[in-house]
């Protein structure tokens, strides 16, 4: 089970897939509007309610803009999403009372795990995130400043305890859906964790407790073709540059496509464009806007990506070995986008908040140009091709049910 945008769905399709190989009957429970993504991989899919995009564009959703900090949109985004959690519950529930084990997304943690005492249902979580305070490092979703070994941990402290406010009243409402109440204790006793990213990336806290595990990437299940359209234009000169900012919305989407245009001609590179739910647009001869394509059939053909470094599509970045720009936005980007420029496949960082054409094409002058980032990006790549994230979570549903 898992919610919110497509990186929250996605990498939970390939692990799905992954299951479904090995043997189990794997349903996937998500928003609605994602269910083309589980189209052939053997991963049976359980509609939940809310559209996220829906939600990000609405008046509530275009107020997370507002925020200009990490804990200021954090408290937007408990008050946005307290809503949306209760319109969820009975759907998590129905698909629960099938199951033999719940795989928890990270997001929905609290909810999930009080479903699965309820019904007396092994729990796994499963993190594309580092959620679990630390002090090593600031929590990811209120931004990259050091707070010290005691601010750090307190940090992940805070997000944690937002998340359970978020479902609190879902948790409480299901003795309306036939299932005993969980007492506060249970409901924070240590569960098993595995996180979909690699120790290559974000190396495993030492701090953290034993049942916290990195299992590394879940690569979502992709099928298909390039659109012909993209493919002409890809053989129609020298390898472009990607830019997409996702699922990330942007307060003035004509504002931010022109100056993408502006600092792609700086550059003197040709672009691919996509739209997203930023809504995104240009069009001519050296530039081409496409709506969702395979990013693991497109990146490796591009001289670099311009993204908003969400989990899902940094990790899609490193797949791909070719040097990045990342354009933060909003909640555990400015991580990613840090951990890009300490690996070196990124130059810097140019987040939405100063956004302009001269600072992103000052960006990606040096990420085309600068043979080290590429380097490093193929470097890690290989050795993110040899590592194998499903194993793990095969062997932690082994000891769960044995």
């Amino acid at each position: 089970m898992t919610a919110g945008s497509r990186g929250d769905v996605a990498p939970y399709t390939g692990l799905g897939a992954g299951l479904v190989r090995a043997g189990h009957e794997v349903t996937l429970a998500a928003h609605a509007v994602f269910e083309p993504l589980v189209a052939g991989s053997g991963v049976r899919f359980h509609p939940l309610p809310v559209d996220p995009r829906a939600e990000l564009h609405s008046e509530r959703g275009r107020r997370l803009h507002d925020a200009k900090t990490g804990a200021g949109k954090l408290v937007r985004l408990v008050s946005m999403a307290r809503e949306a959690a209760d319109e969820l519950t009975a759907a998590l529930v129905d698909v629960s009372r099938e199951a033999d084990v719940l795989l928890v997304g990270g997001a929905l943690g609290p909810l999930g795990y009080a479903i699965a005492d309820g019904l007396s249902l092994p729990a796994l979580g499963l993190h594309l995130q580092p959620l679990h305070p630390t002090g090593e490092f600031p929590a990811p979703m209120l931004g990259t400043r050091p707070l010290g070994t005691v601010g750090n941990r307190l940090s992940g402290r805070a997000v944690t305890t937002s998340v359970e406010l978020v479902f609190a009243g879902s948790v409480r409402s299901l003795r309306r859906h036939g299932l005993p109440a969980v007492g506060r204790s249970r409901g924070r006793r240590a569960r098993p964790v595995l996180h979909g990213y690699s120790e290559l990336i974000v190396p495993r806290p030492r701090d953290w407790p034993a049942e916290l595990e990195v299992a590394g990437y879940w690569w979502p299940h992709e099928t298909g073709q390039l659109p012909r359209e993209l493919e002409d234009f890809l053989a129609a000169g020298p390898r472009p540059v990607f830019v997409g900012l996702g699922s990330a919305t942007v307060p003035d989407p004509e504002r931010v496509s022109r100056e993408i245009v502006a600092a792609l001609r700086a550059v003197g590179v040709r672009g691919v464009i996509q739209r997203g739910w930023a809504g995104l647009d240009a069009e001519s001869e050296d530039i081409l806007t496409v709506d969702e394509v395979p990013h693991s059939l497109l990146f490796p053909r591009t001289a670099a990506v311009v993204h908003h470094a969400g989990a899902g599509t940094t990790g899609a970045v490193l797949r791909a070995g070719v040097p990045t720009v990342p354009v933060p936005v909003q909640f555990d980007a400015a991580f990613w986008a840090s951990r890009l420029t300490a690996l070196g496949t990124a130059p810097g960082v140019v987040p939405l908040r100063r956004f302009t054409s001269a600072a992103l094409a000052a960006a990606l002058r040096r990420a085309v140009s600068d043979d080290s980032h590429r380097a490093r990006a193929r470097a890690l790549a290989d050795r993110l091709a040899s590592e194998d994230g499903i194993a793990p979570v095969l062997a932690a549903l082994d000891r769960l049910t044995l």
